[in-house]
């Protein structure tokens, strides 16, 4: 098999072949004897396995996968493999941690029975301070939540609110968006949820730009999760059967 065949099947140039070869995520090929590269279906194999470990573990990824299984080093190989997975856990755990706090959020199931601080609900104590110019103190901010100040600085210290200064006085100055963070953490917090978490869901809040917005954002992440996830099984499965042909010791066995 020619480089020009191999190149074909993946839709890549030729010389993107020799270059896969040269940085080993292909074996080694033979050589005529005029010198040039005989490719075989355990290159195309290998070819095949890398253009599936890229979706799902990512280019730098697929590069060391290869590298080590052509090393014979199939350890290193399922160490970066078992990273990935804990990695796609990981994000899977903050999402489902940022959706049930949304839900949590737009939903009625506030301790109290009120409803929730979303689109759906509001809470009295701090609609004024959403449409208020401001800026508040951090007294002004604890009262209406009917927090201590003391509470609000151990949300800033773990950076779920973050407050200006006052160039003047140096006191800190919460705007309207200072606001519905702090709403969020008091609600949160009444729900059981540990700082960690909620500064998690603050940060997501604050890029969406609202509560709608992280909601949809949730769903394509949710999407691209779920994605990834299921190039993970397709990745697995050409790797161990490209194993299967190389042999369990990753070397490759050419057709004699």
């Amino acid at each position: 098999m020619r480089p020009v065949d191999l190149a074909r099947e993946a839709g890549i140039s030729a010389q993107a072949v020799r270059d896969y070869e040269r940085d080993g995520l292909l074996p080694p090929a033979e050589r005529s004897a005029s010198g040039y590269r005989r490719y075989t279906e355990v290159h195309a194999r290998a070819l095949r396995t890398y253009r599936a470990l890229v979706p799902a573990y990512g280019y730098a990824a697929a590069r060391e996968i290869l590298r080590a299984v052509h090393r014979a080093d199939l350890d290193a190989a399922l160490r970066v493999i078992d990273a990935g997975h804990a990695g796609l856990q990981r994000d899977r755990e903050t999402l489902d941690t940022v959706a049930a706090a949304v839900e949590r959020l737009t939903g009625a199931d506030r301790p109290d029975g009120e409803r929730g601080s979303g689109p759906q609900g509001g809470d009295p104590g701090l609609g004024a301070a959403r449409t208020a110019p401001g800026p508040f103190t951090v007294g002004e901010v604890a009262g209406r939540l009917g927090v201590t100040a003391a509470t609000v600085r151990k949300w800033e210290r773990a950076g779920i609110v973050q407050p200006g200064r006052d160039p003047g006085t140096g006191y800190r100055r919460f705007t309207a968006a200072d606001i519905r963070d702090a709403d969020l953490a008091h609600l949160l917090r009444r729900g059981g949820y540990p700082l960690a978490h909620i500064a998690t869901v603050v940060r997501h809040v604050r890029e969406a730009g609202d509560l709608a917005a992280l909601a949809a954002a949730l769903a394509d992440w949710r999407a691209r999760v779920t994605a990834r996830g299921r190039a993970m099984l397709a990745a697995a499965a050409q790797l161990a059967g490209y194993l299967d042909a190389t042999g369990q010791d990753g070397r490759a066995r050419q057709p004699s």
